[in-house]
């Protein structure tokens, strides 16, 4: 059985195709597996590090806007694409691979449409509820469409062969509430809340912790990730205290998703996809930049099921936004409610499925 993933430019499209394949090694450990990206995406160190062979294609994304820079720009970016649907089309003929499978990112275009255009079998694994452009051209031609949100299917021409199969993500060793706080240094059994927004940090919801932090401190505990752009500016403005744990990053998450009774953070899908599968009651900022503002729409999918509280980046600043997040921490009942939300919500096997998929697909004749 031979694969070919081809997905990336950001964590977000990239880890989805590296949890798809390890499940793919543990049903079959002779499976041929690569991966096709670019120089610029994440994919390029992250891809050869894992030990897994990596393609590159000379795509770029369309700029937006109707300057004549813009223009004049896209019409390189158009001539890299027809290069890289031939390299594309040499890859597969070279490779043979049993399916190919996109995840979103630049390069997942030209991969897709080549491979339907040589009738191979192709699987879209869309992580958003607002699907990417890639998804929505080329779902139609596809053999299968796995989406994470069922509100994504309305916005797909396909109607066939599309299934809700949830966002394969990181799994998690949970620590206990106790020896979680503990290893952050928080001793005290009070509220926890732990805020992030990725590894370079979110300035606008840093900014605006920092502006209540008294507040918070006043009745809960607090382990903020600020990321790394904003860690040294945060850290000369605060104060030590036993109920503040302040890091640029935090590597065990589990712990700290074992001591945290309510989240702050961005909509992204991964996110997303561990808050449901841990069952975690979260306030969420969707950032108001994301492509085709697919944040909202993901953040506004776990509102409906009951499962968050969505606060606009905008808002920060206001009262009631702060009101709510410190309520939300005194309300034991409301928070548990919400992470049974979360739950319901969740595809904790979302990985293995999709590589059931796959080896079914891989198999077919």
């Amino acid at each position: 059985m031979n694969i070919l993933f081809a997905g990336g430019g950001t964590g977000g499209h990239l880890y989805p195709a590296v949890a798809m394949a390890g499940e793919l090694k543990k049903l079959d450990p002779g499976v041929a597996i690569s991966f096709a990206g670019t120089t610029s995406g994440i994919e390029a160190t992250e891809v050869p590090r894992l030990g897994y062979p990596l393609h590159l294609l000379p795509v770029r994304g369309l700029k937006r806007g109707r300057s004549l820079s813009a223009l004049i720009g896209n019409l390189g970016v158009l001539s890299d694409f027809a290069l890289s649907l031939g390299r594309a089309a040499a890859l597969i003929w070279r490779e043979a691979p049993d399916v190919v499978v996109g995840t979103g990112g630049f390069v997942s275009g030209p991969m897709l449409l080549a491979a339907q255009l040589m009738g191979k079998k192709t699987l879209i694994q869309e992580q958003n509820a607002f699907p990417g452009v890639t998804t929505k051209l080329l779902s139609r031609l596809a053999t299968e469409v796995h989406i994470a949100f069922e509100e994504a299917r309305g916005f797909l021409h396909k109607k066939e062969g599309v299934f809700v199969t949830g966002n394969p993500s990181r799994t998690f060793i949970v620590q206990e509430p106790d020896s979680a706080r503990a290893r952050f240094g928080l001793h005290h059994p009070r509220p926890t809340l732990l805020v992030f927004g990725g590894s370079r940090g979110a300035r606008s919801i840093n900014n605006a912790v920092l502006k209540r932090l008294d507040e918070i401190l006043a009745g809960a505990n607090l382990i903020w990730q600020t990321g790394s752009l904003d860690f040294d500016r945060i850290r000369g403005q605060v104060k030590s205290s036993e109920s503040l744990f302040l890091a640029p990053y935090i590597e065990d998450m589990g712990a700290a998703y074992g001591a945290a009774d309510l989240v702050v953070c961005r909509a992204g899908a991964s996110s997303i996809a561990e808050l449901t599968n841990l069952g975690k009651p979260s306030v969420l900022i969707p950032y108001p930049f994301a492509t085709g503002d697919h944040q909202r729409h993901n953040a506004r999918s776990l509102n409906r099921g009951g499962a968050a509280i969505v606060v606009e980046d905008s808002d920060l600043d206001a009262d009631a936004a702060i009101q709510e997040i410190l309520g939300l921490l005194q309300d034991a009942g409301r928070r548990k409610e919400m992470g049974a939300a979360a739950l319901r919500l969740a595809y904790p096997d979302a990985a293995r499925q999709l590589a059931l998929r796959i080896v079914s697909l891989a198999q077919q004749h």
